[in-house]
């Protein structure tokens, strides 16, 4: 793997780790959420958790296809 290649992966790596950070804080928000009794708040945040976990997944093909 070369040196571009390299640095490339671990920029994928790291917005892997930022992305799934920010999903689990999606979680706890939705949750929060509807402990407040905001159903659709909650749902919304869960939809864009779903989401985020999405976008992790392609990240982690992207580096499986280097």
């Amino acid at each position: 793997m070369g040196e571009e290649s390299l640095r490339l992966r671990k920029l994928l790596e790291h917005w892997i780790e930022h992305n799934d950070d920010h999903v689990a804080r999606f979680w706890e928000a939705a949750e929060e959420a509807g402990k407040f009794g905001l159903k659709e708040t909650s749902s919304n945040i869960r939809l864009a958790a779903e989401k985020g976990n999405e976008v992790s997944k392609h990240l982690r093909k992207a580096i499986n296809s280097m």
